[in-house]
């Protein structure tokens, strides 16, 4: 009977034939051989074989011979499932913010002949991601389901149209093909095949229920000329049917409860399963409709998880709204800064498409934004002198701390603010991301406020706190003892000194 020979001379035998070219496809392998050693053992680099046991982060995991054991298999299985329904929220925050967004204004009225408009501008009532006080929105939903609609859009507007997925299909007003004219806007089903006539903007969106907002502007200390102007040519009607468009329900929301963020509970989850099941979804990419299947949540099929399944997607719910809000107050990416001697950030890390590269997602840049954010255009992340707007903001002061409701603070805007139109500072509740509720209707401080005191220099200091300075209620927004804030410097119409960073903000600082 053959005997047969030890290890190491099987190893060393096999690195022989290999260096004399007994074998030219031999694969010269070190390390250590998975026992038993046979006759044609094979070194294993390191990596290859498990250990019985591995210590992780959520237990230990045993092993007979490479196969996990049924508890291990139990724990893996969880952390999977767990690891995907994080992601998995991550990549949902654009649309079940919208959902929710669509979900509020659909309350008000039925899609296509509803529009509600703030026409004394939104106020702190209104609970929305990081709305704006400085103008008159104009804000409706519109469902393609019956076919092409048409919407004949007012003069001196600035908006945009997005869907359901939070994607950018096209802009209206100063910036869109219309620049600011008025027009028609032709809005098409997804796959439209049908004919397109001229004389119409057209606008392909990637699902069937469309947002459409626009503002409009104040003028001389009077929001009334602008929203005049919406409310007597907007107009919103089927393909060929414009002799018979229907009347549009214009609802005022100025100074009324009103409420359009989405939750970060369970309901999440169902927020994101009737908009897979009830829109289309070849726009979006597979890896993305991947996750989204991995927890159940699949057109064609119902979401019905289990105990242990609703369970895990309750913990990742939770865990992912922590995580964005980790992604959006505590960004650690160098390319969030505006300034690399300032805390002040970016809203658009890798531009509006939120990419690193053409074609590679920021995923960090992504759900930072849609935490807390509403509206995706170019025109919010445009490098055109005078054209657009741009939205520094701050969530900490200069010694990176949380801004805190108890304590004072100063903002130092430089002399020169470079804008075309006008700046505003806007205070935010880092709860809900919307305005923070405080005794006054407006928490912001303006340079449409004429009542703003610039300094000597022609700087201009912007207080915080529970109570105004002396002598500079006008210059002050109040803040809430026991309420964390974050802040928007938006700055319309952005010139020069602040494309080649001549101008920079002060960081926030905490006064004596």
């Amino acid at each position: 009977m053959k005997k047969k020979r030890p290890l190491l001379a099987t190893v060393a035998a096999t690195l022989a034939l290999a260096a004399a070219g007994g074998s030219s496809q031999a694969q010269p392998l070190t390390g250590t051989p998975a026992p038993p050693a046979s006759r044609f053992t094979t070194p294993m680099p390191p990596g290859v074989v498990v250990p019985d046991s591995v210590e992780t982060r959520f237990g230990t995991l045993r092993f007979l011979g490479g196969v996990p054991d049924q508890a291990s298999t139990d724990r893996i299985y969880d952390n999977l499932d767990f690891q995907r329904a994080v992601q998995a929220y991550l990549l949902a925050l654009p649309v079940v913010n919208q959902m929710a967004n669509r979900a509020g204004i659909l309350a008000m009225g039925p899609a296509n002949t509803t529009v509600p408009i703030w026409e004394q501008l939104v106020d702190s009532r209104t609970v929305e991601l990081t709305a704006n006080d400085n103008t008159p929105y104009t804000w409706f939903w519109l469902d393609l389901r019956k076919g092409p609609l048409v919407v004949e859009a007012p003069p001196k507007v600035l908006g945009l149209v997005n869907d359901i997925w939070y994607r950018w299909a096209g802009d209206i007003g100063f910036t869109g093909p219309d620049r600011g004219e008025g027009g028609k806007f032709l809005i098409l089903p997804p796959g439209y095949k049908g004919e397109v006539p001229p004389g119409y903007h057209v606008v392909r969106p990637g699902s069937l229920s469309v947002w459409v907002a626009w503002r409009s502007f104040v003028v001389d200390g009077s929001p009334a000329p602008g929203v005049d102007l919406v409310k007597k040519m907007t107009k919103v009607y089927p393909l060929g049917q414009a002799a018979a468009a229907p009347a549009m329900n214009f609802v005022d929301m100025s100074g009324k409860p009103f409420n359009m963020v989405g939750p970060g509970d369970f309901r999440f989850w169902e927020l994101l399963n009737e908009a897979v099941q009830n829109e289309p979804t070849e726009t979006l990419d597979p890896t993305t409709l991947g996750f989204w299947a991995s927890i159940g949540i699949q057109k064609g099929k119902p979401f019905a998880p289990d105990e242990r399944m609703r369970k895990i997607l309750t913990e990742a719910a939770a865990v992912g709204d922590a995580t964005g809000r980790s992604l959006f107050y505590r960004n650690r990416e160098k390319e969030a800064l505006f300034f690399d001697n300032r805390k002040w950030k970016r809203p658009f890390i890798g531009g509006y498409r939120f990419e690193w590269q053409p074609g590679v997602a920021n995923l960090t840049g992504s759900a930072m934004y849609f935490f807390a954010a509403t509206g995706v255009t170019p025109a919010m992340d445009t490098q055109v002198v005078g054209e657009g707007s741009t939205y520094p903001w701050t969530a900490t002061d200069a010694d990176n701390n949380p801004l805190d409701g108890g304590k004072s603070y100063k903002l130092h805007l430089p002399p020169n603010i470079p804008v075309k139109t006008f700046w505003s500072v806007i205070v935010y509740d880092a709860q809900t991301r919307s305005m923070l509720q405080t005794d006054a209707q407006f928490p912001s401080v303006s340079s449409q406020n004429k009542a703003v005191k610039s300094n000597s220099d022609g700087s201009v200091d912007v207080y915080f706190g529970p109570k105004a300075p002396p002598g500079r209620e006008s210059n002050w927004i109040q803040t809430v003892p026991g309420k964390s804030w974050f802040t928007i410097l938006r700055l319309y119409g952005p010139l020069e000194p602040w494309f080649k960073q001549e101008w920079r903000p002060d960081d926030i600082v905490l006064m004596p």
